[in-house]
């Protein structure tokens, strides 16, 4: 089990359009116990009105962190994370690409558009599993998030 801050819970937003990934994922996340809310956009346009508190996402809290993939329907990632790091209020949080794709072009289209890391989703469940322990280790665990501070 991993440790436990000493602050307030993390808020990670999933921008995901796959339901079945989204349960992986939160069952993941309920599994290594720590201290966080994920929140959940089924597509571009659901994740820029709860970054922004549009409507109906007025109460939405600023997330600590994005998990994004790249196909999304009405707005796809490339689009969201250009919109993010062009934004003054929204650039400073970390985005982090989630997607199957392992194209060269869409990892480096990702990193020209400032994402923070790109990770490819393995299709076996317990590497995916491994992967979402590795990011809670890692960005949540290791490195200072905006107005956190560091690790416990």
């Amino acid at each position: 089990m991993l440790l436990q801050r000493a602050f307030k819970a993390v808020d990670v937003l999933m921008v995901e359009d796959n339901p079945g990934d989204v349960r992986l994922t939160r069952e993941a996340l309920r599994r290594n116990g720590n201290d966080l809310r994920l929140h959940h956009a089924e597509d571009g346009i659901s994740a820029m009105q709860f970054l922004r508190r549009d409507a109906p996402y007025a109460a939405a809290p600023r997330p600590d962190l994005i998990l994004l993939d790249l196909n999304l329907p009405l707005m796809g990632g490339r689009d969201v994370l250009a919109a993010i790091k062009s934004d003054a209020t929204l650039r400073s949080i970390p985005v982090i690409v989630l997607s199957t794709s392992q194209s060269d072009d869409d990892v480096a289209h990702a990193y020209d558009l400032q994402a923070n890391c790109f990770i490819s989703k393995p299709a076996d469940l317990h590497e995916f599993n491994q992967v979402i322990r590795n990011i809670e280790r890692f960005w949540l665990q290791t490195v200072s998030l905006t107005g956190r501070g560091g690790a416990t």
